[in-house]
């Protein structure tokens, strides 16, 4: 997926949790399919997950995670991951890696929820909560700032995308709903917490639908409540996108910020990896066609 990505395997991650945990390490590691781009996770046994960045970029995560989510943890409707050890490099590794806890669920997919209405409800009250945490000292979410600064990076992939004519992106359209954004009103309250990236991967629901843990807090921090409501049009059909925003109770100005960040990040997704990710490229593909084919409020 990234050209600096560091090789892992479960052989790897046998040799640094027998070196470093070896109460853990005749546990079997299966390494766990998933879409992630910056870290690999490996299930260790039956109540341990192994998580360890794929590129310098992640490497701050176990920092980020160990600081703030035993904080937020106790203010969060749903479970979020338990650090129980952090790795130091080893074995050729060059990075802090993390064990945590197992949590059970699974990445609920766009047009098969169970439960779409009250999903978005489980979404509304982790978002409200996240935005009612009020712990000082937090950093800034990644992506949480003024939407003119994703600005060049949004319209250099719609011309890219104009040069990928199979994908079938109506360009011209792509950029009136991100210029739109732009022209709408900033955020002038105080930034809220964020969990900043809120993608279908990043949520866990159980057997019946409902939202039953969220994970990778990577983007973590305050910023532009708009960051938050991309699970309505990454993951909610029309009827539960109107839910989760009623809960929520998003003015225009808001909703249109936050449909314009979904509809920017899912863009510059698209083409970096149709090729490598499949499934980065099926949920961008996802926004961009509800997104184009949503009504304007």
């Amino acid at each position: 997926m990234h050209p600096d990505m560091h090789p892992v395997d479960e052989a790897l991650v046998r040799r640094l949790i027998a070196g470093q945990f070896p109460q853990w390490a005749g546990l079997p590691v299966e390494r766990f399919p998933s879409g992630g781009t910056v870290n690999a996770m490996y299930r260790l046994g039956d109540d341990l997950a192994v998580r360890l960045p794929l590129v310098r970029g992640g490497a701050g995560d176990v920092a980020l995670d160990r600081t703030w989510l035993p904080r937020l943890a106790p203010r969060l409707p749903v479970p979020v991951p338990e650090l129980l050890a952090t790795g130091e490099p080893a074995e050729g590794y060059p990075w802090p890696w993390s064990v945590g806890r197992w949590l059970a669920g699974e990445n609920p997919e766009a047009g098969a929820l169970r439960e779409p209405a009250l999903l978005a409800e489980d979404l509304a009250g982790f978002v409200t909560a996240m935005r009612n945490v009020t712990l000082r000292g937090a950093p800034r979410a990644h992506r949480g700032g003024p939407c003119a600064l994703l600005d060049a990076g949004t319209r250099a992939a719609v011309e890219e995308l104009r040069g990928i004519p199979q994908e079938g992106v109506d360009c011209d359209a792509a950029l009136a709903v991100w210029e739109e954004a732009l022209d709408a009103p900033a955020w002038d309250g105080p930034p809220v917490w964020l969990h900043a990236d809120l993608l279908p991967g990043n949520l866990l629901v159980d057997t019946a639908g409902r939202l039953s843990a969220v994970i990778d807090f990577g983007c973590v921090g305050v910023g532009d409540p708009a960051c938050d409501l991309f699970p309505a049009w990454g993951l909610l059909p029309p009827d539960a996108r109107r839910v989760f925003r009623a809960a929520l109770d998003v003015d225009d100005a808001t909703w249109v910020r936050g449909r314009g960040r979904a509809l920017s990040q899912a863009l510059i997704a698209l083409p970096y990896y149709r090729t490598t990710n499949a499934a980065m490229a099926s949920g961008a593909r996802q926004v961009i066609r509800a997104v184009l084919g949503a009504a304007p409020s």
